[in-house]
């Protein structure tokens, strides 16, 4: 029987095995995606296999290389990061199937290095989510970085090369401009670089240089998507649709605000942000970005793009949730991780099945598609409802902890930007669903149909929805948007001990 520290391991070793496994079958493409599912589900049963241990109060830790003394890359598996890499590698199975279904349903080229850097992101995924120390989160955070770049430029064409540059130019401009002189300044600050429960800074740092750490933390971790450093993620939206799912929902995007939490709660210690109210001007800028992202959203015809604006706006949420360094509002910003990683993959998952059936991108071209395609569009108003809010669907209880949160803060006027945002994503959400439901299909009328329409009008067409890889996958994300609802209480009792002193 493996040690948990041999679960450690093998959570990187797996993922890169994979990618060995999947480049040796190449040839045979049938093989080479088989490896890509085992890979995936080994990977699953392996973190899962940690989780009972870290229940009750284990923390393994494994020193993979000593690089200075006292310094080196070090994982340590924690509450926080066992939700991280719970979340991941479980939605790794969904994404693996669907990019079967995607790659195959449109032809798509290079696919063996698609999923070969698709395995080296999820292992520099499980190293961010059990990173140690600063050093071995920024190391594993510049491989995740640089393992997306070619899957952000899959298709090659000007059109991805130029995301591409913007993905890569912000990301890595910002970590190694910013995340790297802060993670410096902290070491020698501290003394130390390690994350340790309530943080390390507390009678090392005055109020105001606590105050420019976090600036270049916060805006050093660019895969957080802060305002205005943030237009890398719609740049990045030229990839294929399960780059997009693994931008927005299974590692980049929340190998960032993971970072942002971890870096709270470790190093800064929310205590010690609350004492010093060197966190207050995050707030603002969390609260803007939520509010600004959501209503350029409502400007963006294009589905993906709205979405990737949906995602800065709802990654503000958990910034807003560390900055307010309340236990409340921690507590709401890492649910928001989980919730909104499957609330958000089913969105990104049904806009793919859409483009894969009948090839179409924007919103406005998408007139009674719900009545083509029920199944899809079902998925995606179940998504939409959980990046909402409303009960009984996961994501309302981290919105319920964060609104529990500014209350504890007594930030009254944060319960009504989280109110205002949650009206916001109403807007720019659910007329998709009703364009496809309720508006008869292009070349019929001009006009929604009302109660009481001649039915001729309002009859369904044929069902044409997506090859089945492409359609189960957001089913299944789906019905975990409803099952997490009732999931909210053993995640809470999961990440507790981060919360308590």
């Amino acid at each position: 029987m493996f040690t948990l520290e041999t679960h450690v391991l093998l959570s990187l070793i797996i993922p890169l095995l994979g990618a060995i496994g999947i480049a040796l079958t190449s040839s045979v493409p049938n093989i080479r995606e088989t490896v890509t599912l085992v890979t995936s589900v080994l990977l699953c049963l392996n973190v899962f296999s940690l989780l009972p241990g870290i229940m009750n109060g284990a923390e393994p830790a494994v020193l993979l290389a000593e690089i200075v003394p006292d310094i080196g890359l070090a994982l340590k598996v924690e509450p926080l990061g066992m939700t991280f890499a719970a979340v991941a590698s479980s939605l790794w199975i969904i994404n693996s199937i669907y990019s079967i279904g995607y790659m195959r349903g449109n032809n798509e080229p290079r696919q063996t290095g698609f999923y070969i850097c698709f395995a080296i992101a999820i292992a520099a995924t499980m190293g961010v989510a059990f990173s140690g120390n600063l050093l071995t989160l920024f190391v594993f955070y510049e491989v995740l970085t640089l393992s997306t770049y070619p899957l952000v430029t899959h298709k090659k064409n000007a059109d991805a090369l130029k995301g591409g540059r913007i993905y890569l130019g912000i990301l890595i401009g910002t970590s190694i401009g910013l995340f790297l002189p802060a993670i410096i300044w902290t070491w020698t600050l501290a003394g130390t670089v390690n994350f340790v429960k309530g943080g390390i800074l507390e009678g090392h740092a005055s109020a105001g240089v606590t105050g420019v750490l976090l600036f270049l933390f916060m805006y050093g971790i660019g895969k957080a998507a802060l305002m205005p450093i943030h237009r890398w993620l719609p740049a990045a939206m030229v990839a294929p649709t399960p780059v997009s799912a693994l931008l927005h929902a299974v590692a980049v995007v929340k190998a960032g605000v993971f970072a942002v939490l971890k870096v709270v709660i470790y190093i800064f210690g929310i205590d010690f942000l609350t004492t010093t109210g060197a966190a207050e001007w995050l707030t603002w800028v969390a609260a803007y970005t939520l509010i600004a992202a959501s209503v350029v959203a409502l400007t963006k015809d294009n589905l993906k793009a709205r979405l990737a604006y949906s995602t800065i706006s709802q990654l503000a949420y958990v910034v807003l949730g560390a900055s307010m360094a309340t236990s409340m509002a921690v507590a709401g910003g890492a649910l928001q991780i989980v919730m909104h990683a499957f609330g958000k993959i089913t969105l990104f998952f049904c806009a793919g099945a859409i483009y894969t059936a009948v090839h179409k991108t924007e919103i406005s071209d998408m007139r009674g598609l719900g009545r083509q395609m029920p199944v899809t569009f079902i998925a995606f108003l179940i998504g939409s409802l959980s990046i909402i809010g409303l009960p009984p669907l996961g994501g309302s209880w981290s919105k319920f902890y964060l609104m529990l949160g500014a209350a504890e803060a007594d930030e009254i006027y944060l319960m009504i930007v989280l109110l205002v945002s949650s009206l916001l994503n109403i807007a720019y959400l659910l007329p998709i669903v009703a364009r496809g439901f309720f508006y008869p299909p292009l070349g019929q009328s001009d006009e929604p149909v009302p109660v009481g329409y001649e039915k001729s009008d309002f009859s369904w067409r044929n069902i044409q929805e997506a090859p089945l890889f492409c359609v189960l996958p957001p089913v299944l994300t789906a019905l975990a948007c409803v099952v997490l609802f009732f999931l909210a209480d053993p995640i809470v009792r999961l990440i507790e001990p981060i919360l308590t002193p």
